[in-house]
């Protein structure tokens, strides 16, 4: 039986076991090869997407139990690396492998989505289920303040809508990690 989906804004049918992982759907049956295979626990980030904008661990999120939900891969985030956060990563120059970027820019836009100027410690909390093997997390950090940068609206809108048009300095705090993998 076939299994409807909305992924990146297409519908996608697809005709698998409704208890397969749904990052296995995504690589082996749709060739979406972005969203990367790391630990298949739910450990280390490498396989993160949004369902319905929540970063999610699609190594083990049953196929079946992301019916009528959006989601959205690294391939959807934006069509020509333009989203504030690819920006950033490139800007920054983040990668050094790059094995676990994909996973990482995934969980730095959902974060931004939800709070879009994060001090040092919200980015450390949000960012610590993934694991960058590289040791690139003060880059990673950097790289998600400038996404937020690159996001703010225009001066006279932050005006508008009565934001503070001082900002916050970073307060360069060691970023914390989780063992390796």
């Amino acid at each position: 039986m076939a299994i409807q989906l909305m992924i990146n804004g297409k519908p996608e049918s697809v005709d698998v076991p409704p208890n397969m992982p749904l990052l296995w759907v995504l690589r082996d049956t749709l060739g979406m090869t972005g969203t990367k295979f790391g630990c298949g626990m739910a450990l280390c980030g490498a396989c993160t997407v949004h369902i319905d904008g929540e970063a999610t661990r699609s190594c083990i999120t049953p196929v079946s139990s992301v019916v009528g939900k959006k989601i959205t891969t690294i391939e959807g985030l934006s069509p020509d690396r333009s989203h504030p956060v690819q920006r950033a990563w490139i800007e920054v120059d983040v990668p050094q492998c790059g094995y676990c970027q994909s996973g990482q820019i995934m969980s730095a836009a959902s974060l931004l989505a939800q709070n879009p100027k994060p001090s040092d410690s919200q980015i450390d909390d949000a960012m610590k289920g993934n694991i960058c093997r590289c040791g690139t997390y003060q880059r990673i950090r950097e790289a998600v303040h400038r996404a937020a940068e690159l996001h703010k609206p225009s001066a006279k809108s932050a005006r508008l809508n009565g934001a503070d048009e001082t900002g916050d300095a970073q307060d360069n705090q060691p970023v914390e990690t989780v063992g390796a993998i």
